[in-house]
């Protein structure tokens, strides 16, 4: 499988400057091959560069595998789309390869600017370090920057770990109250998760009041804080979820992301930003990449009525769940928890098709 490792630079004043230089140049030199490109209906990476290479490098300044790679990005982002003109951002991400990027074990990376040859030194972190050790980079790397700090993304080859057949599963329910509930009992509180979105909420309201410049500049910062906050949350539930399944000997079953929204009609106005705002999907990659990781078989599940089914006598009615958190079978008494007997549904449906269940 494919990792992608997110590695911070730590630049001095003039490696960030000269950086910062040669992306901008770079995504110029972007915006005029896509306004060629688009206007010409050309959108292969040899004719283009057949048209426009000598342009570039004459009026940029980019070295020959530079021009090649703005021609590449430019072609790459047609392929989704050419109804319109794609216009790339100054700080967008430069693409680098082989050619013009290379690395003195983990410690530094040699990149190519318009001024030449630097060498960087990279914060590699410990996770980061284990994978990358023994394993040459391949292929492009994207230069991005992040809330004005440098990033390389790094694309690593991983050899894929067999996937052990599970007879049983661990049923994850993912909600708003708790963000994940499992068929052990354990709950992922959402708690500080809804603290934090109502602060930023009313933050966000007064600030969109003002509309300054300093305001939409705090806009910006905050909602890149948020979404740093929702993916730590993240990687930490699914961390959790991970290593308790692999220890159960037990695979995942994690119910089909259209049930996330199955009850948005029903539920609390206060609460429906929380039900569609929450990252799920993130968390859900967040735990199929990290299963594949740790040879942890996933199976998606429908998961209409789990929350309504009782784990027990089965009846299926609306009225076993008077209330969100609670649950309560009205044919044989059965009571606990809603998240947690969703939970157990889940998991029990994905036994009963774990013949078809992939990876």
């Amino acid at each position: 499988m494919n990792l992608t490792l997110k590695i911070k630079l730590i630049t001095d004043e003039k490696q960030y400057d000269r950086l910062l230089t040669t992306m901008r140049i770079f995504n110029h030199a972007c915006n005029y091959i896509s306004e060629l490109a688009y206007s010409t209906k050309t959108f292969s990476k040899i004719k283009l560069q057949q048209t426009c290479y000598y342009d570039i490098r004459r009026e940029f300044g980019l070295s020959a595998q530079m021009v090649v790679r703005a021609i590449g990005k430019v072609c790459e982002s047609y392929k989704a789309d050419k109804k319109e003109l794609h216009i790339f951002r100054d700080t967008g991400s430069m693409v680098y390869d082989e050619r013009i990027l290379s690395f003195k074990g983990l410690e530094y990376a040699s990149m190519l600017t318009l001024d030449g040859r630097i060498e960087v030194p990279m914060m590699v972190a410990e996770y980061h370090r284990g994978m990358l050790m023994g394993r040459r980079v391949r292929g492009q790397a994207d230069l991005i920057l992040d809330d004005g700090v440098f990033y390389l993304l790094l694309v690593i080859e991983l050899p894929d770990k067999p996937i052990f057949d599970a007879e049983k599963f661990l049923g994850v329910d993912l909600g708003i109250v708790n963000i994940a509930a499992d068929s052990t009992g354990e709950t992922f509180s959402g708690a500080k998760v809804t603290t934090t979105r109502k602060r930023n909420t009313k933050l966000r309201a007064k600030l969109q009041s003002k509309g300054t410049k300093s305001a939409k500049r705090l806009l910006k910062e905050r909602s890149k804080r948020e979404r740093r906050f929702a993916a730590d949350v993240n990687h930490c539930i699914s961390k959790r979820i991970v290593e308790k399944a692999k220890a159960l000997g037990a695979g995942i079953a994690l119910e089909d992301l259209g049930g996330i929204r199955r009850n948005e009609k029903t539920v609390a106005k206060a609460q429906r930003q929380q039900l569609s705002s929450w990252s799920f999907h993130q968390l859900r990659l967040f735990i199929e990449y990290k299963a594949q990781l740790s040879g942890v078989r996933v199976a998606i599940v429908d998961a209409r009525n789990t929350s309504r089914q009782c784990p027990k006598c089965g009846y299926t009615d609306e009225a076993n769940r008077p209330t969100r958190d609670d649950f309560e079978c009205m044919e044989c008494g059965y009571a606990d928890p809603a998240d947690y007997v969703a939970a157990v549904n889940i998991s029990r449906r994905a036994a009963v098709n774990q013949p078809n269940v992939g990876a």
